[in-house]
């Protein structure tokens, strides 16, 4: 036995000398790697015979006593066997397995095929195959390791054992794992538990690099040109997800890893030149150990959810080492797996999503399958995604009368939201607005994890919230706006909460710049949202800033500067847009979609109000959600609790007085519908039940009559979800909103005016002016010049009247044809048709009528965009992505970090 000191400085040569003998220790450099220390040793060795076996140790690992017996065993049962390996346990940890064999994906991922964290309780047990093992215990035979030109000197540490067991493997040999061999690994340099003295490189970065080089060396040349364009477009997502975690040393050594690679070509060649002895045939065998493919897929999946949860972007199947959980039970064994789909569907959110989602189907079983979606608010819905950005980044827009204003920012988000969709608008707003109910319920359920402790409580304040009258009422109706700030409000609240009360100041700071992110979405659906979120914001950091300071170590300026850059977001982002809406301060009470003062009431009772119902259509009666509002006063008469109890009732009040003030207010001809600040109301009234909940138990523990109030007010809560369900699943949709809703635009018109020319269409007392289509989503809001509306407007009237000279004005302004919505009145229909600037082309009953100008058309002049339009478009793209990576969430830091001055010997 030979020992080798790598310029120790800890006394290890001295221990090696006692055990070994002085003249059995090798002393080199401490740059010396492993490889280059076993061929010094050899080089020393002469030959012994035919059946010589090299046993390879590292000075952190800990054979078992019959370790070596078993491995020489195992060798004499099968001849063809070359290499051989124990299994690995981890040396802090006794009974975690670290390895049984290493296999690896065509991207270089190294794969154990273990769970992280688990426990060797012989379920791996047996000797078979594997594509490599560690050296750290590895038994192989010298005339192969000759053979083969042992362990590469360009692979200093890290991956040199895979080379290795692959390239045997190509020799015609096996490589075993020896299972009733065991050996305790403390992986001190993948840990990094010591310095790696061998290169100057980080350590992720040599083994990404070594991972990527074995790969590309041994693979054929079609697999690896494979695995070339695997490699590039794997690490180009993982440096992506590395920078939006924060971790830009990851990402920086990525990229340097694959470049190290793919930058010096002449040394791969070399590579691949020297191993293409039996790589073709050895390949037909070696790809079946390979990682499955499927297993990329699950891989990415996992990186996605490390980086939701917080931590860092790394598969554990790819990591060097297992994960380290110091906390854990080291004899708790592993829980029963019922697999990852029965996992899923029986968690209580997603029980809670599919049984709101069969609810929705039900009850808009009249919207599911139309041709096209609108009615109310909601223009029906035509174009793709492609057609609303071009909408969102032109300067001037050729549509009704031609208009250089910003197109409304929300035409943005479901222009993105489009693209995710393959494109199809339809099916983007289809979610939104159809799917507001299930998706409202999963942001509510989400929300309140950390807040209402009880999973019962949740799922009832999720199932209440989603089902209140706000959100039929915004389907029927048509409202997108108010779907979609639906959906968003409880993300609001737990963001503010976090905020407001988070005592680490980086997750307080994250969560600002996330909820000013999602409060700029939702105010560019509903520029009613931010006022009214921002009074909230200011009265919640002026209440709670100074208690979160004596309750942690929170520094860098507290509450009040995260809810200053919460509220700072929305206007940097959608600059110009909200500054054009306060040259106009009505717009600021309207939302996204069309004004129809048929979609609101005039004369709102103040019981529904009272009971959350907005008004309009497709609403139930107050005394659906009456269980909440009683539910909500039963909790004032509970002795604990005072704070939560006035906090929620105080927001629940600020919501209704803030309906009833806009429910006032008249803009455009029609009164402003009361539904966003309802929305408010009833998170506050559900959040106070929810969090009240757990003392139910104790009140029917009491028994007498406390425990019949207690069963008399479960029934009372749980009456406010059943009932609403019910009652919607009865009534269905009813509402102007429909699923098959007639284009605007009637078809010969859109053929007769292919070379620009504009169609008025009248309906009832009102007009509109499109141009070869109907209009997108956003184009009707876009607010038109006032002369030239005068003028249209009073050459429509002139022209429906039946007074003369009018037609001229409208081919003027551009217009060449004139269309009557159905029914068309018969004496309209005279009236056209004695102007003699007017020549019918169509009448009929369902199709309505269509005229068409005599009059030459002008066409109206395309208005020349100025270059701050473009430099703004990029600007604003620039600061969504900043505020993104700034909301991202991050690694988290560790609570202790594991010592790194560990002994080995004393470990």
């Amino acid at each position: 036995m030979v020992g080798v000191d790598n310029g120790s400085r800890d006394g290890s040569a001295d221990l090696l000398a006692q055990a070994l003998g002085p003249g059995n220790v090798l002393s080199l450099p401490r740059s010396t790697s492993f490889g280059e220390s076993v061929a010094e040793v050899l080089e020393k060795l002469p030959p012994a015979g035919r059946e010589e076996w090299i046993w390879l140790l590292h000075d952190d690992c800990a054979p078992d006593r019959r370790a070596l017996e078993e491995l020489l065993t195992a060798a004499a049962q099968d001849p063809k066997a070359a290499v051989l390996g124990p299994k690995l346990r981890d040396w802090l940890h006794r009974r975690r397995l670290l390895e049984l064999g290493v296999t690896v994906g065509r991207t270089g991922r190294r794969d154990t095929g273990l769970e992280p964290l688990e426990f060797d309780q012989g379920q791996h047990d047996g000797t078979r195959e594997t594509l490599s093992v560690s050296t750290a215990g590895m038994l192989i035979k010298r005339e192969v390791w000759e053979r083969v030109g042992g362990l590469d000197p360009f692979l200093p540490i890290f991956r040199d054992d895979l080379d290795l067991c692959w390239r045997v493997r190509n020799a015609g040999h096996k490589v075993l794992v020896v299972t009733s061999a065991v050996a305790w690994h403390a992986e001190a340099a993948a840990r990094r538990r010591r310095r790696i003295t061998v290169s100057g490189d980080h350590p992720r970065r040599l083994d990404r690099r070594n991972a990527i080089f074995v790969v590309m060396a041994n693979l054929p040349f079609r697999a690896m040109l494979w695995a070339l364009l695997r490699n590039v477009l794997g690490s180009a997502v993982r440096t992506l997800l590395f920078i939006v975690s924060k971790q830009p040393a990851n990402a920086l050594d990525e990229v340097l890893a694959l470049g190290s690679v793919l930058g010096h070509p002449g040394r791969l060649l070399r590579a691949r030149r020297a191993r293409r002895q039996g790589r073709r045939k050895g390949y037909r065998r070696i790809k079946w150990f390979l990682t499955p493919p499927g297993a990329a897929y699950r891989r990415l999946v996992d990186m996605v959810q490390s980086f939701l949860a917080g931590q860092a972007p790394v598969d554990a199947a790819g990591r060097h080492h297992i994960a380290t959980d110091p906390d854990a039970e080291q004899e708790l064994a592993p829980p029963p797996d019922t697999g990852a789909f029965q996992r899923f569907i029986g968690r209580p959110g997603v029980i809670l999503m599919i049984g709101l989602t069969l609810v929705t189907l039900a009850a808009e079983r009249s919207l599911l399958g139309g041709e096209r979606l609108g009615g109310g608010a909601l223009v029906p819905v035509i174009g793709g995604a492609r057609d609303l950005w071009d909408f969102y980044t032109e300067g001037f827009h050729d549509i009704g009368l031609g208009s250089t204003d910003p197109a409304p920012p929300y035409v943005a988000v479901i222009a993105a939201l489009s693209t995710l969709f393959f494109g199809k608008t339809w099916l983007a707003v289809s979610v939104l607005l159809l799917g507001s109910v299930p998706l409202a319920g999963a942001t509510a359920y989400l929300a309140t994890r950390h807040v209402i402790p009880g999973v019962p409580a949740r799922a009832w304040a999720a199932a209440t919230y989603a089902l209140l009258p706000v959100a039929t009422g915004a389907i029927a109706a048509g409202r997108l706006g108010t779907a979609v700030v639906f959906v968003l409000v409880p993300l609001y609240a737990w963001l503010l909460g976090v905020v407001l009360l988070a005592a680490d100041r980086r997750r307080a700071r994250r969560a600002a710049w996330a909820l000013g992110l999602w409060l700029a979405v939702g105010t560019a659906f509903v520029p009613l949202v931010y006022p009214l979120f921002a009074v909230l914001g200011v009265l919640g950091a002026v209440a709670f800033g100074g208690a979160v300071r004596t309750r942690g170590p929170r520094k860098g300026g507290g509450a009040g500067v995260s809810m200053i850059i919460a509220l700072a977001v929305p206007p940097a982002l959608l600059l110009p847009w909200l500054a054009s809406l306060v040259t106009d301060p009505g717009r600021l009470l309207l939302e996204a979609g069309l004004h129809d003062p048929a979609l609101v009431d005039q004369t709102l009772a103040p019981e529904s109000l009272l009971a959350l119902s907005p008004g309009g259509p497709g609403l139930p009666p107050f005394w659906v959600t009456a269980g909440l509002v009683v539910t909500a006063l039963a909790a004032l008469l509970m002795r604990r609790q005072r704070m939560i109890v006035a906090i929620g009732w105080g927001v629940a009040l600020y919501g209704v007085l803030a309906a009833i003030l806009v429910s006032r207010i008249t803009v455009e001809g029609a009164r402003v519908w009361p539904g966003v600040p309802l929305a408010f109301a009833g998170t506050g009234l559900v959040v106070l039940v929810g969090l009240t909940a757990h003392r139910l138990p104790e009140l029917r523990a009491s028994g007498g009559l406390r425990r019949l109030g207690a069963v008399a007010i479960a029934a009372v809560a749980f009456s406010t979800p059943l009932l609403a369900a019910g009652f919607w699943v009865a009534t269905g949709v009813r509402g102007p909103l429909v699923g098959d809703a007639p284009d605007v635009m009637p078809a010969l018109a859109a053929a007769r005016t292919a070379n620009g020319e504009r169609t008025v269409v009248l309906k009832g007392s009102s007009f509109t002016v499109l141009h070869g289509r109907g209009p997108l989503l956003g184009e009707s809001e876009l607010p038109t010049a006032s002369q030239e509306r005068a003028r249209l407007a009073n050459a429509v009237r002139g022209l429906v009247g039946g007074r003369g000279g009018d037609a001229a004005t409208l081919g003027q302004l551009g217009v060449g044809m004139v269309a009557v919505a159905p029914p068309v009145p018969a004496e309209l229909a005279a009236t056209l048709d004695s102007q003699p600037s007017l020549e019918r082309m169509s009448l009929s009953k369902d199709g309505g009528g269509l005229w068409r100008l005599a009059e030459p058309v002008t066409r109206v002049p395309v208005q020349p965009v100025g270059v701050w339009h473009t430099m703004w478009l990029y600007a604003q793209g620039a600061m969504v992505l900043v505020v993104a990576l700034l909301a991202a969430p991050g690694r988290r830091q560790e609570e202790s970090a594991e010592p790194g001055a560990v002994a080995l010997a004393g470990a």
